[in-house]
């Protein structure tokens, strides 16, 4: 056995948390070994998942609007359009990404190796190069920040070729003429929109009777009802009993009702695991749960003093902004340094067409808790931006206490969902008073009006109530 080299903390992954975490630590003035067993930077997150499909997105909205807008240009895509001209841009943007944090990991100092990591006990990792060599790292402080897969069903063969995972898919060469997308979580949902956008003949089939069924559903339905309206077809309460392609001309997707659904590729979005199995966590005293995710206190850290883990690993909310706050908090847990104030509400953005986004707590939720709340919606068609742009299918709505006042929870789905949330943030966090967006003059037009008018409804109802007392 080699030597093992010492550093104060060792973080395995270059994703959104394992970065932060590495940053966070080095900046403090620890030694920091960032390993990661792949060449490019980022994670699963910069090379297959948020920036190329959200890359994706761009083209389909720019897409989607010139076909709305036939009288000012007679636009037609393709029929043999390859996928990758759809994500241009994208070696540009992931190769300035790359940059950009390769030259902060040197500036912090951060020491980079490329290998692939396992554990030989609670302190040491093995890192093994390209060339086979192995060098043995220890610390008393150990982040794991190795993201996750996509879950493989054992019934739907995945081939990569007809039928994908969430990984895969944007591996297409063309844009195929119809789409099978299985699940109605965020990704699934995220991707049956955007290649209908596209002008893709898409089904999404779940067993859940609405998609994102975490949202309220009068949420979900106007997704729904923008996603139909593009042509596409939900198929809620059905479940997939076989997968298959036919060997000639489609992937046929057989459902318990008795329906059968053609298509020339399939999307299986069934959710995501842990990336683990080469890190041999059992070595550490690790396991996974029964849910394929490593389990972590409020700190961060797992049940093996020293070993923290952030990000994808222990699963929701899956989201790379939460996962880069993760990160470094579990680096400032670890090293015991001041994290600053930690607030418990982040935002969560679906980057479907149309955009979905929330914090705080859903109205149904409110009311499971609370009873009676107050409740103001604002809808874009009734918001001059949302007139002058186009963007009438969308909603604000603000979710109140009891009392008319304390803000619980705001959730927005139309377009400039996932920035205009954060309007609505620093009001949650600060505690302000819904009265905050009335007494707020905003621009006009903007679609942030909507908070406006969600909150004059919410201090109409509550001024009524307070007459009947």
């Amino acid at each position: 056995m080699n030597t093992p080299i010492a550093y104060d903390m060792l973080v395995i992954g270059s994703g959104p948390a394992g970065q932060k975490a590495a940053v966070e630590a080095a900046r403090s003035g620890a030694s920091v070994a960032l390993i990661e067993k792949t060449r490019k930077l980022g994670g699963a997150c910069v090379q297959r998942g948020t920036i190329p499909s959200k890359t994706l997105r761009e083209n389909a909205l720019r897409v989607r609007n010139m076909r709305m807008n036939a009288q000012l240009s007679n636009f037609k895509l393709a029929e043999d359009t390859e996928l990758a001209t759809l994500i241009t841009r994208l070696n540009n943007v992931l190769n300035a990404h790359d940059e950009y944090m390769r030259k902060q990991l040197e500036r912090t100092q951060v020491n980079l190796i490329h290998g692939r990591a396992r554990f030989l006990s609670p302190q040491d990792v093995e890192v093994e190069s390209v060339r086979g060599e192995k060098q043995t790292y220890s610390s008393g402080h150990i982040l794991i920040a190795t993201g996750s897969h996509p879950r493989k069903p054992p019934d739907i063969p995945v081939d990569h070729e007809h039928l994908f995972d969430s990984d895969s898919i944007l591996s297409m060469m063309y844009l195929p003429k119809s789409l099978t997308v299985l699940g109605g979580g965020v990704i699934a949902s995220e991707y049956a929109s955007i290649f209908q956008a596209l002008g893709v003949s898409v089904t999404m089939i779940d067993k859940y009777p609405h998609p994102l069924g975490f949202l309220d559903n009068d949420l979900t339905q106007t997704f729904l009802n923008d996603f139909t309206q593009m042509g596409g077809t939900w198929k809620g309460n059905t479940k997939v009993t076989r997968c298959y392609w036919n060997g000639m001309d489609a992937v046929i997707t057989e459902c318990d009702d008795g329906t059968e659904v053609r298509s020339e590729k399939l999307l299986c979005a069934a959710g995501r695991v842990a990336n683990v199995k080469e890190l041999e966590i059992s070595n550490a005293g690790l396991q996974l749960n029964e849910r394929g995710l490593i389990d972590v206190d409020d700190q961060l850290e797992t049940q093996v003093r020293g070993i923290y883990a952030a990000g994808d690993v222990i699963g929701p909310p899956s989201l790379a902004s939460a996962s880069m706050e993760q990160g470094r908090r579990a680096a400032c847990n670890s090293l015991e340094i001041t994290s600053g104030v930690v607030h418990s509400v982040i935002p969560a953005g679906i980057y479907s067409i149309p955009e979905l986004s929330s914090i705080g707590i859903s109205e149904t939720q409110a009311r499971e808790k609370f009873g009676d709340v107050f409740v103001g919606v604002a809808r874009f068609d009734e918001i001059a931006r949302g007139q002058i742009s186009g963007a009438l299918n969308g909603m604000l709505k603000i979710v109140c206490d009891t009392d008319g006042k304390t803000i619980l929870g705001i959730m927005i789905v139309g377009e400039g969902a996932t920035e205009l949330i954060h309007i609505g943030q620093m009001a949650l966090i600060n505690n302000s008073p819904v009265d905050i967006f009335v007494e707020t003059v905003f621009n006009f037009p903007t679609l942030a009006e909507a908070y406006r008018a969600a909150a004059l409804e919410i201090i109409h109802q509550r001024k009524i109530n307070s007459s009947r007392s």
